[in-house]
């Protein structure tokens, strides 16, 4: 095993799986911050701000976190957006985390068809009529980016559509694609390795579902560790190609160096 000097590492399947604690990977997580090892957990999850996702380790999972530690889908999207879309209006169809965020950072909300560009991601109270005017403002000119496109997302009921069949809907009725910036794209790695301020050789990630988390990290040229707590089976791994760096049943099995 090679010594890392810094880690990316997903949240749902491998720090925790939907309510269930993973406690192998909350003393992991633990004794990286205790050692002052750098982290950034990365997460498509667009409908919580880095706030609400760090309170929320540090309340049930006893993972002390601070805010900086957390960058998400819509980080990912926004640092893009302040760079190329800065002082234009924004349609967002998404949750109130989402828009806070794009308010924050200086964008004005327009949920018209005149909008200049359109942020989606997961929104759970979308409407046909709300999505009609998202849909509208796309064939208006609006340029598309999404947060994400995870195809399902697990709940107390179980599984629910999630942000990509919202992606799916839009892009079909209007006839474009949009720049995705969630794994297994890259954007949402480069600001993450970026933010750690390391080479890409030095950085490893983890994650538990190889088709977003691993892929994320093979297309972005990391090392990639991929834990068995989550998405991918153990009887997967055979078949997997490109193959992760390292696989481990759960993070006990994983030394610093």
């Amino acid at each position: 095993m090679k010594h890392y000097k810094g880690y990316l590492i997903d949240l749902d399947g491998t720090v925790y799986f939907g309510k269930k604690r993973i406690p192998t990977a909350e003393t992991f997580v633990r004794k990286l911050i205790a050692s002052e090892v750098p982290l950034q957990f990365v997460t498509n999850n667009a409908t919580r701000t880095p706030e609400e996702v760090a309170a929320m380790l540090n309340q049930y999972y006893e993972i002390p976190v601070n805010p900086d530690m957390i960058y998400t889908s819509s980080q990912a999207l926004i640092d893009y957006l302040k760079v190329n879309e800065k002082g234009k209006r924004v349609h967002v169809v998404g949750e109130k985390a989402l828009k806070d965020q794009l308010e924050r950072a200086g964008f004005q909300l327009d949920q018209t068809n005149q909008a200049d560009f359109l942020v989606q991601g997961l929104h759970k109270s979308a409407t046909y009529e709300s999505l009609g005017q998202a849909v509208q403002a796309l064939l208006n000119g609006a340029k598309f980016y999404v947060t994400n496109t995870d195809q399902l997302i697990p709940t107390e009921n179980g599984l629910y559509p999630s942000s990509g069949a919202i992606t799916a809907f839009l892009s079909f009725a209007s006839g474009l694609q949009p720049l995705v910036f969630g794994k297994p794209h890259a954007p949402i790695i480069e600001g993450a390795v970026k933010r750690l301020c390391l080479n890409k050789a030095d950085v490893l990630l983890i994650g538990d579902n190889y088709q977003t988390d691993i892929q994320a990290g093979i297309q972005a040229n990391l090392d990639t560790l991929l834990v068995l707590t989550g998405v991918t089976q153990a009887q997967e791994v055979k078949q997997l190609d490109p193959a992760p760096t390292y696989v481990v049943k759960d993070l006990s099995e994983w030394e610093l160096g």
